[in-house]
Formats: C-alpha cells, structure tokens, sequence
C-alpha cells in the first residue's frame, strides 16, 4: 500500500468516525430534548466544522469534504431538534400546568 493509500485512508476512516460520533446525540435529542446542550456549543462546532469544509474544498480534500459536510448537516439537525424539543416540552408543561387564573 503507497503512502497516498495510507493517506486517503486514514482521512476516511478519521472522518467517518468523528461523524458518526455525533449520530448518537442526535437520537438522543430526538428522544430526551437538548437541554443539556448550549447552543453556543452547537454554534461553534457547526462554524469549526464549516471553516474546516471550506479547507478541504480549497485543497480538494474529498474526505475531508464529505465528513465535514455530513457532520454539519448532523450538527444542523441536532440544533433544529433542540429547538423542537424544546418547544415541545414548554407545550407540555403548559398543559399539564392548566388554565391560569388572570
């Protein structure tokens, strides 16, 4: 195996892992909420994995392209699902608070 070989693998296997690392916590937002979660945090990450997107469409990096894309996509879908959870959980609490007295 040429040391190109060794080169594109190892940035295959890197991406694939530190994408599907983030599945998890997406199903896990999916199912408890996203409380725990800032969305400074999310911002960040997402604007980290961006900035390293745009390096490797400079380089023409194709693992790099494809893990950084996915994973912001993941990142997009975790922070939409923050907000939903959220929305739902505050619909909850008002109905199981009841009417308010005026």
């Amino acid at each position: 195996m040429t040391t190109d070989n060794w080169v594109t693998l190892a940035g295959s296997l890197g991406g694939f892992c530190t994408t599907i690392a983030f599945v998890p916590q997406v199903f896990k937002i999916w199912k408890q909420g996203g409380r725990d979660l800032s969305y400074g945090m999310l911002t960040l990450y997402l604007l980290g994995v961006l900035m390293w997107l745009a390096y490797g469409i400079l380089l023409r990096a194709q693992e790099v392209i494809i893990a950084n894309f996915a994973t912001g996509i993941l990142i997009t879908i975790a922070t939409a699902l923050k907000v939903w959870t959220a929305k739902r959980d505050s619909r909850k609490q008002a109905v199981l608070a009841g009417p308010t007295a005026d």
